[in-house]
């Protein structure tokens, strides 16, 4: 499928420079594009690519010049770039509507006759799969699970006992929903197990990475909010509620009953002990560990996490550390020596 450079900026609401016949079939990166290819500009840092580059087109922001090549201007260019995306590259169902004869499927589930599940997936008693939701093969759904409409759920993901997933959610493979959370008690001979009595609730929306762990709660259940966007490995623990469109990038992990508000960005390898609450809007840098509650709106980074501009300048002291030593030792020699 080919679409001119004019059309493509026309669906997504840019304006062309250049030559807007040029067709586009592909998309690639700006330094691997071919002429049929299109690609774009995000970062400045990769603008000195427009001086090499074959591709066909390029998104860019309405500043850019580049006489040599086709250009869609777009004030959000990665924005622009990611709905013609969509264009070249249209959804295509995995799993065809029906029931796989090699899937398990207990008596009174109920599964849409839009709904495709596919082979080696087993659904248990009292599960409901909405309209258009795809099971693409070896998924396990426990008991009383219910997934919404236009689900996907990928290979090896587990939806465990009570799980509520809304409309359009997207899991991917080896993902774990409502396992156990991590909970024991010391007794005289070990530790007792609390037995996790609670659930998982996904609102519509969401979409969590491979290989990630999301805990049942231990008493009610563990929340993540509408549109909320989850990285590869990250684990969220019992009773911990997401707000809506949050982004918690790979490695991230959050202990268990912690409230994280709507729009928060954990950036990778956050930690977030449990019980307390990160305000609407907080943005956490990289490797954070985040040991107290966080106001609505702040930037923080460091372990333990501060402010950004006060761990800015802990950092910039650090570095002229040794200078300052050496300066104290000498005042402490020409002290002595007096």
């Amino acid at each position: 499928m080919a679409f001119t450079v004019a059309y493509l900026a026309e669906r997504v609401g840019g304006t062309v420079a250049g030559d807007g016949s040029v067709e586009i079939g592909a998309a690639a990166p700006i330094e691997t594009a071919g002429p049929g290819d299109i690609s774009f500009i995000a970062n400045p840092r990769y603008a000195r690519f427009l001086a090499t580059t074959r591709a066909g087109a390029v998104v860019v922001s309405p500043q850019t010049e580049c006489p040599r090549l086709p250009l869609i201007r777009h004030a959000q260019p990665y924005l622009a770039f990611a709905c013609i995306l969509d264009l070249l590259y249209p959804d295509e169902r995995l799993v065809a509507p029906g029931i796989d004869p090699r899937a398990v499927v207990a008596a009174g589930a109920v599964v849409d006759p839009t709904a495709g599940v596919g082979a080696l997936c087993h659904i248990r008693e009292g599960v409901r799969i909405g309209a258009g939701t795809e099971l693409v093969s070896s998924v396990f759904v426990g008991r009383d699970v219910v997934v919404g409409d236009n689900c996907r759920i990928y290979p090896g993901v587990c939806l465990m006992d009570g799980t509520r997933l809304g409309n359009n959610v997207i899991i991917h493979s080896s993902t774990v929903i409502g396992s156990d959370g991590f909970g024991f008690a010391p007794s005289p001979t070990g530790l007792k197990k609390i037995k996790q009595v609670g659930w998982v609730e996904i609102d519509d929306d969401v979409e969590i990475g491979s290989n990630c762990s999301v805990d049942r709660g231990a008493l009610g259940p563990t929340r993540i909010g509408r549109g909320t966007k989850i990285d590869n490995l990250v684990q969220i623990a019992h009773n911990v509620e997401i707000g809506r469109h949050a982004i918690i990038v790979s490695q991230v992990g959050i202990s268990g009953s912690t409230r994280v508000g709507n729009g928060v960005v954990l950036a990778g390898q956050v930690g977030l002990v449990g019980h307390i609450e990160v305000g609407d809007g907080v943005q956490v840098g990289a490797q954070s560990g985040v040991a107290r509650s966080v106001p609505a709106g702040k930037k923080v980074f460091g372990s333990p996490a501060r402010d950004l501009a006060e761990t800015g300048r802990i950092e910039a002291a650090l570095v002229r550390l040794p200078e300052l030593l050496k300066r104290v030792r000498r005042l402490e020699d020409k002290l002595g020596g007096e």
